[in-house]
């Protein structure tokens, strides 16, 4: 968990120091816009990349995951995932270590008792129960 989840001066630092200012006159570009709506997605939910792209008006959902490879490291990276539920491509351990620590809801497509069991592979994100979609919230 970040700092900046429990302490909003801490986040608005962050934020800061990232080119992500609230308030700000200037526009952000799209990569700041981009970090900032991943900043706002709540423990226990995730967003798809294309989701992230659509929340600024774009259908880039490459050019998100190429701003959440460069420059994602500062935020909670691992709420952003593939359009079938797939964790973060190379991530998935560590990032299964963050949905259990969120109970983010996910599903097992591969069993345990399974041949083909490897935990990191086994999940998918469960995007019915934990897709935030901020434009839908008051």
């Amino acid at each position: 968990m970040r700092v900046s989840d429990h302490d909003p001066a801490e986040r608005e630092r962050s934020r800061a120091d990232h080119g992500v200012e609230v308030g700000h006159d200037e526009p952000l570009d799209f990569a700041g816009a981009a970090l900032a709506v991943v900043d706002d997605i709540p423990p226990g939910r995730v967003m798809t990349y294309g989701d992230v792209a659509a929340e600024l008006g774009s259908r880039g959902a490459r050019a998100v995951g190429r701003v959440m490879a460069t420059e994602g490291g500062w935020v909670a990276w691992w709420r952003v995932v593939r359009a079938d539920g797939r964790p973060p491509s190379g991530h998935e351990d560590a990032a299964l270590e963050h949905y259990r620590a969120e109970q983010t809801p996910l599903r097992w497509v591969v069993q345990p008792h399974e041949r083909e069991y490897v935990e990191a592979l086994a999940y998918r994100l469960d995007l019915a129960a934990a897709r935030h979609r901020p434009s839908a919230t008051p």
